[in-house]
């Protein structure tokens, strides 16, 4: 149950960080494929810095943080 969660939580996260850096996109799809790797992401950063998302809420602003990093971070590469 768990990795439902993790997976709806990334596809959310997703969906907003390819709302949050609009331009050039990777398409919906890609967007949540990315939401989905940018989730584990955000929360291999988090830990590092001692932070762990309590509720649905903080899962949900890690894993967009991640998401958008890892968009910001591909979009560079491309």
């Amino acid at each position: 149950m768990e990795f439902l969660w993790f997976v709806l939580i990334g596809l959310a996260a997703g969906w907003l960080a390819g709302q949050l850096t609009k331009g050039q996109g990777f398409g919906l799809v890609g967007d949540l494929v990315i939401g989905v790797i940018g989730a584990l992401l955000g929360g291999f950063l988090f830990g590092l810095v001692g932070l762990m998302p309590t509720s649905l809420l903080g899962s949900l602003v890690t894993a967009t943080v991640g998401a958008v990093l890892l968009v910001v971070l591909l979009r560079r590469l491309k």
